[in-house]
């Protein structure tokens, strides 16, 4: 009983020790979600105002651009996942590469081959121990993105899509990313890029709004120049902040349900413990007392 008695009391312990380190973990999280909450939400009107300045461009001008004119026939597209760097965030990683999954699936029924992009260190991970082909990666930033991080992501992307006689020359360009909507609800979510599809946000337009009226100069053309990789940049970089703000959630969670599990853990080895330290007390007593009763037997018949 000794012996077991040692084992629950280390297992107690190193229960304790890890007790506070998600404890700690759940903390920083949840201190950093409210700043990515914020970044996410200070990102939002510049979002939607270049969203109207691009759909301005769109709807009152026939200029053709590279990067709003549909091929007659897409054979590849580049598929950009957004994970984590870090894990002990429960299912967040798997859920978004799930997701990038069934988007190439989709792309393959189509007849369309896939070109790996991957944002984080869990999916630079997962499809390389897969032996899974990746173009390129960028990882170190992916509960903290700054927005030159999406510029290079896009930049590589733009001229992927751009220069159709390069090596890694692409016809459509997708995202796959989880979009944050709350702090209990996260969900993987897949959008094309490239060509581009103007997506206005999910705010109702104001009753009796008067919309901008834009005026193109020196041209429509060059004015599509400067906006279009802008847009794309944005894009990515809201997707990023989405992810990261999601991210943060996920861990928050994933660290309050281990703490609630070292707790149950620890009262449930300290109710084993008492009850082997009982057992073993009531064995000593017991030996104890036939000893005695062996001892006053063995007196009466000497006498």
């Amino acid at each position: 009983m000794a012996v077991s008695l040692r084992e629950y009391r280390a297992r107690i312990k190193s229960t304790e020790s890890m007790k506070k380190i998600t404890r700690a973990m759940e903390l920083i999280a949840a201190s950093r979600i409210i700043k990515a909450q914020q970044r996410a939400q200070a990102a939002t009107p510049y979002a939607r105002e270049l969203t109207r300045a691009v759909s301005a461009v769109a709807t009152y001008s026939n200029v053709e651009h590279p990067l709003t004119t549909e091929p007659e026939e897409a054979r590849r597209a580049a598929v950009l996942v957004v994970t984590s760097d870090r894990g002990l965030a429960g299912a967040y990683s798997s859920s978004v590469i799930k997701e990038a999954e069934r988007l190439r699936e989709r792309l393959h029924g189509e007849g369309k081959k896939t070109d790996l992009y991957i944002a984080g260190r869990k999916g630079e991970a997962y499809y390389g121990f897969r032996d899974q082909p990746i173009v390129q990666s960028w990882t170190g930033f992916s509960d903290q993105p700054a927005y030159d991080d999406a510029r290079d992501i896009a930049d590589v992307l733009i001229a992927a899509f751009v220069d159709q006689e390069g090596e890694n020359a692409v016809d459509e360009v997708h995202v796959v990313y989880t979009r944050f909507r709350s702090m209990l609800t996260q969900e993987p979510a897949a959008v094309r890029l490239l060509p581009l599809e103007v997506v206005e946000g999910e705010e109702k337009p104001v009753e009796d709004e008067v919309l901008p009226l834009y005026e193109f100069e020196p041209n429509a053309a060059e004015v599509l120049d400067a906006l279009l990789p802008r847009y794309v940049q944005s894009r990515i970089y809201f997707s990023l902040l989405q992810a990261a703000a999601s991210e943060l959630a996920a861990r928050q969670r994933a660290m309050k349900a281990a703490t609630d599990n070292a707790e149950e853990l620890i009262k449930k080895f300290t109710r084993i413990a008492n009850q082997a330290r009982q057992a073993g007390i009531t064995q000593e007593i017991s030996e104890i007392v036939g000893g005695v009763n062996a001892l006053a037997d063995a007196t009466s018949g000497n006498e």
